[in-house]
């Protein structure tokens, strides 16, 4: 008897079920309701705010990016214009070095005043030797500003020569400015005619030699025969070449008689003096003013020819300086690049900025982490309200008429898959519950470890639907 008691009391406590679940129902719904709008509410202004902190990442990152690169770059021009700098001072020093400060021969010819001023910022001393190694009255003498040039010095010189055929014969003198050069000529040979030239400087005898019937290479050019005199004033302190040339047949016999005038530096107020008794003179130059030098060699009257008044002149250079240089324009180069680096970092700031703004506008709306905030719940959404879920979107497609059979209404393109525009919308994601894709696509996006297309929270689930 008691079986059936039990059996009533069970099939009572069934029927009572449906009532008492659609009463509760109904208020689990309502408050159901309220809090998934909050919940949503929280998410919206969750997913603003980690959208803020996106893009803020994004700038950075671009900036960050554009002066990473810009740095390199300018690092890499400085190096490489500092190299060039080094390398072209390097070649200036070698220039002055070893070209206009480099070591001459100078021939003198007698009578000779050579006033020599080096610049005191690049040489330091200056060396003299006899070609010839032995003293034959060249001197030397050291000034602490130029002296005067009031010395006057008047000589004669008479040579008979035999000029060979198609050859020259010369004569070298040093002369400074308002001296003066007179020629007596006879040509013996009856005739026949010869050149005689007055060249300013070894490069105007080298033009004569190249083209000797061409008269603008020299500064006095004239065809003589018979007797004559030449005369000829001296503007600019220079060594000076005195030549016959022959072009003739046969050689030709002529007399020269000369006469020159000359003006001497005066050295009687000089503070040094060298004799060359060792064949060498040494003059260390002053810094920063600076010092004279002259050299002087003897009259012709003391049986010295031309080929031993030649000496040899060369240079100490003063290494400070060219360090000095070498550090001063290394500094200035980087100097003028640090100011360059930072308009190039002000505008690749600027740029970083822009190309951040583009980036961001491409980055993805939500991070792509398996913790995003957007899906705290979604578990348990999809736990308990899976179902529910599901009967409620096929409720709504069967009120609305959404029929989602394969290939049924495919023309349509609001009923077609988003993602690939060809099979029809046959599921539906959780928790969100969204319908926008075929199934493949959808489990495609689901195994990537996708977001939803439409809210862009992450998706834990895709269910096919079926409808019959």
């Amino acid at each position: 008897m008691a079986e059936p008691s039990r059996s009533s009391a069970s099939t009572s406590s069934s029927s009572s079920y449906p009532v008492n679940r659609g009463d509760s129902g109904a208020a689990a719904s309502s408050s159901n309701t309220s809090v998934r709008e909050e919940h949503d509410r929280y998410q919206h202004r969750h997913h603003d705010t980690e959208l803020e902190h996106h893009q803020n990442g994004v700038s950075y990152r671009g900036s960050f990016f554009a002066f990473d690169i810009s740095s390199e770059v300018i690092t890499d021009d400085t190096w490489s214009c500092i190299i060039v700098v080094l390398t072209f001072w390097f070649f200036v020093a070698m220039t002055l070095i070893l070209g206009v400060y480099g070591a001459s021969n100078i021939s003198l010819g007698p009578n000779c005043s050579l006033l020599i001023q080096p610049n005191s910022i690049f040489v330091q001393s200056i060396t003299i030797e006899e070609s010839n190694g032995a003293a034959n009255g060249i001197e030397l003498y050291g000034f602490y500003k130029t002296p005067p040039l009031d010395v006057e010095t008047t000589w004669s010189e008479t040579y008979v020569t035999t000029v060979q055929v198609y050859s020259h014969k010369s004569w070298i003198y040093y002369l400074n400015e308002g001296s003066q050069v007179n020629i007596s000529y006879t040509v013996n040979s009856s005739g026949s005619s010869v050149f005689l030239i007055i060249a300013q400087g070894s490069d105007g005898l080298t033009q004569w030699l190249e083209d000797p019937t061409y008269p603008n290479t020299t500064l006095s050019w004239n065809v003589v025969h018979g007797s004559g005199v030449i005369q000829q004033d001296i503007d600019i302190a220079s060594s000076y070449y005195i030549a016959l040339g022959n072009l003739n047949s046969e050689e030709v016999e002529v007399e020269l008689n000369l006469r020159l005038k000359a003006w001497k530096y005066n050295t009687t107020e000089a503070y040094y003096k060298c004799t060359f008794t060792q064949g060498r003179c040494s003059l260390s130059v002053l810094f920063p003013k600076g010092n004279i030098v002259v050299l002087t060699s003897p009259s012709p009257n003391q049986n010295t020819s031309a080929d031993d008044l030649s000496v040899r002149l060369s240079y100490g250079p003063r290494w400070i300086t060219y360090i000095c240089g070498i550090g001063g324009m290394t500094v200035i180069m980087l100097a003028a690049f640090n100011f360059l680096n930072k308009i190039q970092c002000y505008r690749g700031g600027e740029s970083g900025n822009q190309y951040a703004e583009v980036g961001s506008e491409r980055a993805p709306l939500l991070s792509r982490k398996d913790d995003d905030l957007s899906s705290w719940g979604s578990s348990y959404d999809s736990l308990s309200n899976g179902e529910d879920d599901l009967e409620e979107f096929l409720a709504a497609s069967n009120i609305e008429g959404t029929s989602l059979r394969d290939g049924e209404n495919s023309n349509n393109t609001k009923r077609l898959c988003a993602i690939c525009f060809d099979a029809p919308r046959d599921c539906f994601f959780l928790p969100c519950g969204h319908c926008v894709a075929c199934f493949e696509c959808g489990t495609r996006i689901a195994e990537a470890d996708g977001t939803c297309p439409i809210c862009h929270r992450n998706m834990k689930k895709v269910r096919k639907i079926f409808t019959v």
